[in-house]
Parts: structure tokens; C-alpha cells; sequence
């Protein structure tokens, strides 16, 4: 027998005879450090309580303390499945205070990086939410295509994950030779591998059976409880800031924008699952149309200068010493960026007072709003079907705590 826990909002007097567990925050299934209080009758779930707080970082009020270049490094760790998205919505922000232009390449691949970085999410999502509910196989296969993308990252950046190729003012290094072919080489054969992942999954009965009608939410609902992303799309609205409020070039790049109208957890599977398949498409446009010239702007004091001048020249050197160690000043301000992540919609709050760090940088975050719907979703359904609707909502909870 489960041991019977209490919790402020959950009092043995307001549960009667019913159980309350605690599930989490050390349970695989809640994919981090997500702590859920469960009133149950036999195995029908009464009451939900998300309990949150485990992974928190204090990185919004650590950026206060850090030179505007230095906090690109903290925004690989809000989500650690989508780092090069923070750092794009970062940056962004603070270019927009300084008024900068970034070069067409520069935003050409940080939108190619940034599909590559919506892959490398979707497919640890896939992967886990599959094995979640029994499908070990799949999460095997996931992750054979994610370490490629891995591999392309460490290419390009040198790092694997928490990799800061972004800069405020285009980007940290050179596209290193051979990098175009190996993306392309990859491309070749991952539609294939969707394919693959669908043969075992959609019309699978057991999957089925384990997503459909579970974890239903209208439009209306989802829309009130602040969800975005592909949550948001699998209730019906078609809601992408790729395409409503583009950036970085977005607008030069034709998708489509995956929807579904059932708002279950079988209907957000086949959402991300057709977002895949489009960010291929984005992946590819940009190959082909990659533009040529610099990788940043050259902003005396702000973008550090070429190694080989600093190395030459005095006043290069002098400019790299002076940005390394005292930082650049960005004009008084506050912008607030917002970006399309893998989880719905990310935004950041960069406030400056005119000094060479932030004074306020402020995140909004897809997960945790996505995670105020989990009451309404778990609330009637069977305990078994808590893990399912955890896995179908794609939280990380470094996003969530911050």
C-alpha cells in the first residue's frame, strides 16, 4: 500500500476515505522534478496539485549580475532541450535595445539551427512520451537521430548541448567547412525514420487505446489556461509566432502550421509528429538558400573583433580587452522578445538602465504555462492516464522553475 502524504491543499479531512499519493518529484514519469499530489478514489484521480520549486535556479536574477554577453550562456539552461531558442530569443531582445542589423546569414542559420533545435526537442519528447506508455523500441530509435543532431551541434558550436553559438550580434564562430553537406546527409534520411516512428505508433491499437480522449481540452479551454505551442494547435488554432509575428527571417521561409482539432494526447502526438516533417522543409529552404557574407555585425566595442586583426592590430586588441572584461553598454530600455520554441511560446524581458549588465531580464516560459492545464486534464481520468497527459504536454522543468 502507497504511503499516505499530506499536502496544504490536500487535508485527510477534505479526502475522506480517498488516498492521497505523492507522485514525484523523483518519479521517471513526470519528466524532471515535477511533484504531483493525488487524490484518488480506487484508481479514478479526484484532485490534482502540481508542486513545483524542486529545479529552481534563481538564472533570472543570476543575468542581473552579468555583462549582457555572459547571461547567452545562462539561457542554454532555462530548456535544456532547446538552448540555441533561448539564446535566439535573448539576443534578439538585446539587439532590438541596441538597434542592430544582423547580417542575412547570420539570421539564416539561426533559423536553420533553431529547426534543428526543434527536432533535437521533439524527438526526446517522442522518445520519453513513448516510453512512458510502453514503447521502448521507439525511444531506442529517437534517440539514434538525435545523437546525429548532437553531433551537428558539437560541429558547429562545439558543444553538444549548452552550446552559446548565438551572440548578440550574429554569431559566435564560422560555419565550419563541411557543415552544409552533413546537414544535408542527414535530411536525406530522416523522413524516412517519421515514417518509421509512425508504423509503430498512429494506427497502433494499443497506443491508440493509451491517447485518444485522453487528456481532452477545447480551444476555449486551452486558449483560458494560457497554453501555446503544439498543445495550443492540437485543440484547433493555428497559432505560430514563426508565421504571426515572425523573426529572424521567418517570413522568406514557407511552412505550414500542423493543427488538429480533438485536443487529446493523440491529437498533440500527431501535431509534433507533422511538425517535424515541416521544420525538414524549413531546414531545406535555408541549405538552398543560404545567403553569403559576414556571420556578424561589425560593431566597434559591442561584436568582439576577428582573431587574426586582434592579433595584428592595436585597436582590435584593445576593443576585444575592453568588451571581455568590462562588458558593452546598451542603451535604457526594455524590449520584450517573443519566439516559437519547441513548447509553445517563449519570452524574454530585457530591461537595461544603461549599463553594461541587465537590470532586469524576465522569462517568459511555454512549460510553465502549459503546466496550469494538468488539474483540468488529469481531474476524472484513471491513474494510468496521468503519465500519458504529462508526456503529451512536453514539459521541461529547468523552463518551468527558473
Amino acid at each position: 500500500m502507497p504511503e499516505t502524504l499530506h499536502h496544504p491543499a490536500l487535508t485527510p479531512e477534505d479526502s475522506g476515505r480517498n488516498l492521497v499519493l505523492n507522485m514525484g518529484p523523483q518519479h521517471p514519469s513526470t519528466h524532471g522534478v515535477l511533484r504531483l499530489v493525488l487524490e484518488i478514489d480506487g484508481e479514478t484521480v479526484v484532485r490534482a496539485v502540481p508542486d513545483i520549486g524542486y529545479l529552481h535556479t534563481g538564472i533570472e536574477k543570476t543575468c542581473e549580475a552579468k555583462f549582457y554577453q555572459q547571461v547567452v550562456t545562462l539561457t542554454d539552461r532555462i530548456d535544456y532541450l532547446c538552448p540555441m531558442t533561448n539564446n535566439l530569443c535573448y539576443v534578439l531582445a538585446v539587439e532590438k535595445l541596441l538597434g542592430l542589423e544582423v547580417p542575412r546569414k547570420a539570421k539564416w542559420m539561426r533559423v536553420l539551427l533553431n529547426e534543428l533545435t526543434r527536432l533535437n526537442s521533439h524527438l526526446v519528447w517522442l522518445g520519453s512520451h513513448a516510453l512512458d506508455i510502453g514503447a521502448m523500441s521507439v525511444f531506442l530509435y529517437c534517440f539514434r537521430e538525435r545523437e546525429e543532431i548532437l553531433r551537428l551541434f558539437e560541429q558547429v558550436s562545439g558543444q553538444r548541448m549548452m552550446t552559446s553559438y548565438f551572440r548578440v550580434g550574429g554569431l559566435a564562430l564560422e560555419v565550419p567547412l563541411g557543415f552544409f553537406e552533413r546537414v544535408k546527409g542527414f535530411l536525406e534520411t530522416f523522413p524516412s525514420k517519421i515514417d518509421e516512428y509512425e508504423t509503430l505508433l498512429t494506427r497502433n491499437g494499443i497506443w491508440m487505446g493509451r491517447t485518444q480522449g485522453i487528456g481532452a481540452l477545447s480551444v476555449q479551454e486551452a486558449l483560458a489556461w494560457g497554453l501555446t505551442g503544439p498543445c495550443l494547435r492540437a485543440s484547433g488554432l493555428p497559432l505560430d509566432l514563426r508565421k504571426t509575428n515572425p523573426y529572424s527571417s521567418y517570413e522568406e521561409f514557407q511552412f505550414d502550421v500542423p493543427t488538429r482539432t480533438e485536443g487529446d494526447v493523440y491529437a498533440r502526438y500527431l501535431v509534433r509528429i507533422d511538425e517535424m516533417r515541416e521544420s525538414v522543409k524549413i531546414i531545406r529552404q535555408a541549405l538552398e538558400g543560404m545567403p553569403e557574407g559576414p556571420f556578424k555585425v561589425e560593431a566597434a566595442g559591442i561584436t568582439l573583433p576577428e582573431r587574426d586583426r586582434m592579433k595584428s592590430q592595436m585597436e582590435a586588441l584593445i576593443y576585444h580587452f575592453k568588451i571581455v572584461t568590462e562588458g558593452f553598454r546598451v542603451p535604457a530600455g526594455e524590449y520584450y522578445q517573443a519566439v516559437e520554441s519547441p513548447r509553445g511560446q517563449m519570452g524574454y524581458y530585457v530591461v537595461s538602465d544603461g549599463t553594461a549588465k541587465p537590470f532586469r531580464v524576465h522569462m517568459r516560459t511555454p512549460s510553465f504555462a502549459n503546466l496550469q492545464s494538468l488539474p483540468r486534464m488529469i481531474e476524472g481520468r484513471l491513474l494510468a492516464d496521468v503519465v500519458a497527459i504529462i508526456g503529451s504536454i512536453d514539459i521541461v522543468l529547468g523552463d518551468v522553475d527558473r
